[in-house]
């Protein structure tokens, strides 16, 4: 036998309020309390027991009639014999339930002015009410640490670090002068869901003194002493401390840094050329990077600085997920697998290792892009599982599945914020440029939350210039509708086109290489989805796809050997930096490297090998990055004529109809020295077609598969290279060499000097 004493809130507004209690799997009975009292919280229904399990809910008496509240509760004696519940949610607890000390906007106004520079302080508001909900871990410029934490079904919640010895009431020795415990607040929707605690800590450098969790009474599954009581990671920690088995968080000062970026302007979208990469696989076997330092972000660091990226001629860095994964380190680890949102890699260096990569791209001119993986996080360790209990799988933070496991609650507005939080602090704190997101398809993310997260990121203010990139494979235009300042997306049918070309048949049988709509592969995708240039990233390798040479030898032997692969892979690159979009390129394509998708390492001894490709790659890329007409941007170029098509399969036989040839001009400017002709030919044989070049002159050739040769300072090339071409405007005859690409800049008059017509 064992009495129990049950509260009920006052907040169920019952008349006359009774207890009904049953056995589940016995006789059906359902048994009826009244209350034995009343007290602040409400009315206390006691009773005695020979059983310590069983299910109840409250009812209003209406003379014989009984209203049922909404919840089932049950009962079980690891809870203890006083427990109490509350209105809005089925759960009951051990402990009295906090009541909300007020709203989180009070708070907010202590605290604004003391947050210091490059501190971010979460301020996204779902509730139209100024509801700041300043969750994570904040060192302030008084010297406190505010501490947020976003729980709406908790009795009690505490702050647990090394800084108090983990202490709380259920400490096997508790000691009450170290407990740390949060008040409740109203914050989203104006609900009591935000628990905050502002209090003195030791000092952030110390590292003996820095971790955390949370400890959380009641709305988290039962532990293992079936009490439901919990210790918990902070969804908004900025890093785990360095044991692997306790995961606890780390308080970090993110304004000790002194940056030196202040002169820095993110880039427009049209001036970009993305350099893919992944920070383990990019330095992890390079010879000339210190053993200490290899595959971290002070690996990438030393190669920025060094000038590589430089050297190459691309303007920004896209960094796979930096975000911390619990997958172990090798050639196959990718970092798409996240168990933090705010988090650093542990692997890759500390917060201010990577400040100080941003920080070094940024005084090379660099733009850096962070990968956000929102879509799903990882099942190995998965500190948001259950975190909150609410009686669906995986609890608040999920609903469903994706191909790589669950899938986040994206449709929730607390879980919105949570992630725009996350990339405004990758702003403030990393002064990142931008973010490109992994998977946006709507079945597995809401659209609804990427068009906020634009608003809220670029239309308030917060950064107006930032870069948002979405891999959207099925290729959905709703997320460009606003053209110029939408998404940019992975043109998956540009690379998919492309590598179907290359392979000379079908890719992933989907794509075919036949010249249909080829055209539109390179003006843009505008036919399919995109509404602007700047609404496209052109690419035909990525670390989710093969590389050229990998793929084309998959084709058969006609393609296997060094020569066909190596062409072919130029041909892709080529193809890549002349459409119009913006260019990427992945981590090794400089030299051709050969690889299967989702191998991340490169052997740079190896690589050293292939300079002459190295060296063609990198040139190519400065044509690019010099020649406005390789950069042609809008709506409508060629309405704008800026743009003409000057061969093609949809044109008569004598300009390319019915073949894998295109071809056009650009006009950027009204000067004639911007002019340029950009021409391809994926047939596997010579092409021989009649060309009506914009302007007469002497066309200057800049590029073809094999050489690139530019006008000085960069070259020299001049009016005299064998490569020029006299036009009147007309050149009949022109021969297109099998699996080949050409750039031709106007640069004089034709009396300026007579040159060879090829042919």
């Amino acid at each position: 036998m064992h009495q129990v004493k049950i509260h009920a809130p006052q907040e169920l507004g019952f008349a006359n309020p009774v207890l009904l209690f049953w056995f589940p799997q016995q006789d059906g009975a359902v048994h009826e309390v009244h209350p034995g009292g009343w007290d602040d919280y409400g009315p206390v229904f006691q009773f005695t027991l020979r059983r310590n399990y069983f299910c109840f809910c409250f009812a209003d008496r209406q003379g014989e009639k009984r209203v049922r509240e909404k919840f089932i509760r049950c009962y079980g004696q690891h809870f203890g014999r006083e427990i109490w519940t509350v209105a809005r949610h089925e759960e009951i607890y051990p402990v009295r339930p906090e009541k909300p000390a007020g709203s989180t906007r009070e708070v907010y106004e202590e605290i604004k002015g003391i947050a210091g520079k490059n501190l971010y302080l979460p301020d996204t508001d779902v509730s139209g009410k100024g509801a700041v909900s300043l969750l994570g871990a904040h060192y302030l410029l008084d010297g406190t640490t505010l501490f947020g934490f976003f729980h709406p079904r908790a009795a009690r919640v505490y702050v647990v670090g090394n800084f108090n010895d983990w202490q709380s009431p259920y400490h096997p020795n508790p000691d009450p002068e170290k407990f740390l415990p949060m008040k409740l607040y109203r914050g989203y929707n104006d609900e009591p869901n935000i628990w905050l605690l502002r209090t003195a800590l030791p000092d952030p450098a110390d590292a003996r003194k820095n971790l955390y969790k949370f400890l959380v009474v009641g709305g988290v599954p039962l532990n293992n002493e079936q009490r439901p009581v919990r210790m918990v990671q902070d969804p908004y920690a900025r890093r785990y401390g360095p044991d692997y088995n306790t995961n606890n968080c780390q308080l970090i000062d993110p304004t000790v840094y002194l940056w030196k970026d202040g002169n820095w302007r993110t880039p427009p979208m049209d001036r970009l050329i993305i350099y893919e990469l992944n920070v383990y696989g990019f330095t992890g076997e390079d010879p000339e990077i210190p053993e200490e330092i290899a595959g971290t972000f002070r690996g990438v660091t030393r190669r920025i600085l060094d000038g590589y990226f430089n050297r190459l001629g691309v303007t920004a860095l896209a960094l796979m997920p930096t975000s911390e994964a619990p997958t172990a380190l090798g050639p196959d680890r990718l970092g798409y697998d996240p168990c933090g949102f705010m988090t650093i890699e542990r692997d890759f260096g500390t917060c201010d290792d990577f400040r100080a990569l941003v920080d070094a791209a940024h005084r090379q001119g660099l733009a850096v892009i962070v990968d956000q993986v929102f879509n799903h996080t990882s099942n190995t360790f998965n500190p948001l599982w259950e975190i909150i209990h609410d009686g669906t799988p995986g609890g608040f933070y999920f609903n469903g599945e994706t191909p790589w496991g669950n899938r986040v609650a994206t449709e929730k507005d607390e879980v919105q914020n949570m992630l725009i939080d996350a990339c405004k602090m990758f702003i403030r704190e990393y002064h990142v440029d931008g973010f490109r997101f992994d998977a946006t398809h709507s079945s597995w993310m809401d659209h609804n939350f990427l068009r906020r997260l634009a608003h809220e990121i670029k239309d308030t203010g917060f950064k107006p210039d930032c870069l948002l990139i979405a891999e959207n494979l099925p290729n959905e235009p709703d997320l460009n509708l606003e053209g110029y300042n939408g998404y940019a997306q992975w043109c998956d049918p540009f690379h998919d086109k492309i590598k179907a070309l290359l392979r000379e048949g079908v890719f992933e049988d989907w794509t075919d290489d036949s010249p249909e709509r080829l055209g539109s592969f390179f003006y843009f995708c505008r036919d399919f989805f995109a509404a602007h240039t700047n609404n496209v990233i052109n690419y035909c390798e990525s670390h989710d796809e093969h590389s050229v040479p990998y793929e084309v030898a998959t084709a058969g032997a006609e393609l296997s050997s060094e020569a066909a692969k190596e062409r072919k892979s130029r041909l892709g690159l080529f193809a890549t930096i002349v459409a119009l979009g913006q260019p990427m390129i992945y981590m090794g394509q400089e030299f051709g490297v050969e690889r299967p998708r989702n191998r991340i390492d490169l052997n740079w001894s190896e690589l050293a090998k292939k300079s002459q490709y190295y060296e063609w790659a990198r040139r190519l890329i400065s044509l690019r990055r010099r020649y406005p007409g390789l950069r042609i941007y809008g709506y409508n170029p060629a309405e704008e004529g800026k743009f003409s098509w000057l061969i093609g399969p949809w044109l008569d036989e004598a300009r390319g109809g019915g073949r894998r040839v295109i071809g056009w001009a650009t006009r950027p400017g009204d000067a004639p020295w911007e002019e340029m002709v950009v021409l391809l030919n994926f047939e596997a044989f010579d092409v021989t077609v009649n060309l009506e070049f914009p302007r007469p002159g002497i066309w200057v050739r800049l590029a073809d598969i094999d050489r690139v040769n530019d006008l000085p300072p960069e070259g020299d090339n001049s009016v005299h290279d064998p490569g020029a071409v006299a036009a009147w405007p007309e050149v009949v005859d022109f021969v297109l060499p099998s699996s080949s690409g050409f750039i031709f800049k106007w640069e004089s008059p034709l009396e300026a000097q007579v040159v060879n017509v090829p042919g």
